[in-house]
């Protein structure tokens, strides 16, 4: 199995250092750590039992147009944030047999993608992680590491699963989802309160969010909720509480939202929240939590640009 990850952030180094401990040649497209990463590798360093593991590519570039050889799959490891053309990024990392996995937050995302390779396999990814960079070729994983693989827009491809029984034998769960669209919308229940509450509550983690504010966090869990099973994608009647309850048992995070507030970089506010208002007020779903909450981060940005 040949993988190309695109992204040396959090996520990419994580899932493509998974499939290199089985055995899998595993190249990645770096950019602000190439150095580090062309000479080190990626150091992985895990709370959990994985452990902590040193992850050497099998090539490191700049470009997918660098590599001798196209890969079965491209992983996208990219946040979904104003700026970034991930058309442009896939367009040399493609050859005719590579599937593109979209391994990213947010609703709605997969179209622009769809439409720009219309001959080529698409397979979206949920990644269910507390994971951070912490540096130029160093990441941290605090917790979980749950993936969910499914082909765009729905059904479950032999290359699908062959992907995703890989990822069980590297030592995390990966679940295979006919449905994925719909487990997007689930993930979205999540992160649709925590990520943007993070920021407006001026940094808070997610424990301190939750306690402070459980009545406002399902409040906006539940419209989520509401707008999924307009479109065709119901969740299960007791997904705000168990979300609650795993958030509960979390250890102290900061959301991903929040490192890139704090950063100074693009935040997925339009992926996360603006495509979850749009695709609510086209059902005519009354969501004014969202709403509300989509408006402040708006503010938020703009408070950010003018600085």
């Amino acid at each position: 199995m040949k993988v190309l990850v695109i992204g040396t952030g959090a996520v990419g180094s994580f899932y493509g250092a998974l499939l290199a401990r089985i055995g899998a040649e595993v190249s990645v497209v770096a950019r602000s750590d190439y150095e580090q990463v062309r000479t080190s590798g990626i150091e992985i360093i895990s709370e959990t039992p994985l452990g902590d593991y040193r992850f050497r590519p099998a090539a490191v570039v700049r470009d997918a147009a660098e590599l001798s050889e196209k890969p079965d799959y491209a992983l996208l490891c990219v946040k979904v944030v104003e700026g970034v053309d991930r058309p442009a990024l896939l367009k040399d990392a493609l050859g005719p047999s590579t599937a593109i996995v979209l391994v990213s937050n947010g609703i709605e995302i997969e179209d622009e993608v769809a439409k720009a390779f219309p001959d080529h396999e698409l397979i979206s990814g949920l990644a269910f992680i507390c994971v951070t960079r912490t540096g130029p070729g160093k990441i941290w994983h605090q917790a979980y590491g749950r993936l969910a693989l499914g082909n765009y827009p729905n059904g479950l491809s032999e290359k699908t699963k062959a992907l995703a029984a890989a990822y069980e034998r590297s030592g995390i769960h990966c679940i295979a989802s006919e449905n994925i669209v719909t487990a997007r919308w689930q993930k979205c229940v999540w992160n649709a309160a925590f990520n943007p509450l993070s920021v407006l509550s001026g940094g808070l983690g997610t424990n301190d969010i939750l306690t402070a504010q459980e009545a406002f966090v399902r409040a906006i869990m539940e419209e989520i909720c509401l707008i999924a099973t307009a479109l065709g994608h119901a969740l299960p009647s007791d997904t705000v509480d168990r979300q609650v309850d795993s958030t509960d048992k979390m250890p102290p995070y900061k959301t991903s939202m929040l490192l890139d507030f704090e950063a100074g970089r693009p935040m997925e506010t339009e992926a996360i929240l603006g495509n979850a208002v749009r695709a609510g007020r086209r059902t005519g779903a009354r969501i004014p939590h969202l709403e509300s909450i989509y408006a402040l981060m708006k503010l938020r940005e703009l408070k950010a640009s003018l600085a």
